[in-house]
């Protein structure tokens, strides 16, 4: 029976709240390096730097993984791609453990033969189960359609990197709302430009940002895990 679109928004939501307990506050997937480096300093800095992350890291690597797990590509293959395109160290072991942290919870709410699947695979050794995966085999086989997965999947991010700014920069709770209104935009080009994409795009993204990625290993003072 399939899920109706009440069912899987409400599924949605839960999947997508801030109060999931995948990890994600324990993560800057880069900007941490950037306010070390008196780069990101305000609002008006850690928006821009959204922008650059959404144009790019979410949309190349995650969204387009998103959507090609829809299509139907290969888990394990799929898997074995998305580790080789995270080039960052720390980046890729917090996709992996907010993935398994998701598929634990996934297991337990949301339980699927897919999901059952890859689980398994991630037991066996023979996947990662990185996050944007694990999202989408939950999303998938709720019949969640691909731009509503990604809309949901990218707005969740930008959301918990949001917070986490919030307290590392700090900004105040009302900047954080602004900034949060600020990515719609960029937020819904990349929801359009994901299904544009071919293969050979995977992984394209901005060296700049996958180096200060790498900086944040070896930086002196940190908050945050990535």
């Amino acid at each position: 029976m399939q899920s109706t679109r009440t069912d899987y928004q409400l599924a949605l939501q839960q999947l997508t709240d801030s109060a999931l307990p995948t990890g994600a506050f324990a993560h800057s997937l880069g900007f941490e390096t950037y306010i070390d480096r008196e780069l990101v300093t305000d609002e008006v800095t850690f928006t821009a730097w959204m922008g650059s992350f959404i144009g790019q890291q979410l949309t190349y690597s995650d969204g387009l993984a998103i959507r090609f797990l829809y299509e139907g590509i290969n888990l394990v293959d799929l898997d074995e791609l998305l580790t080789g395109c995270l080039l960052a160290r720390e980046v890729r072991e917090a996709s992996a453990k907010m993935g398994g942290r998701l598929l634990e919870i996934g297991g337990e709410v949301f339980p699927s033969p897919e999901l059952d699947a890859y689980r398994s695979l991630v037991r066996e050794g023979r996947a990662v189960g990185h996050q944007p995966l694990a999202f989408a085999v939950v999303a998938r086989s709720l019949d969640v359609p691909l731009r509503e997965a990604l809309a949901a999947y990218f707005f969740a991010t930008v959301t918990s990197l949001t917070q986490n700014a919030v307290r590392a920069i700090p900004l105040g709770q009302n900047a954080g709302q602004r900034v949060l209104r600020a990515t719609h935009d960029a937020v819904a080009a990349a929801v359009e430009l994901v299904p544009h994409l071919s293969r050979d795009d995977f992984g394209a993204v901005s060296p700049g940002l996958e180096i200060s990625q790498m900086r944040h290993e070896r930086q002196r003072a940190r908050m945050f895990m990535s």
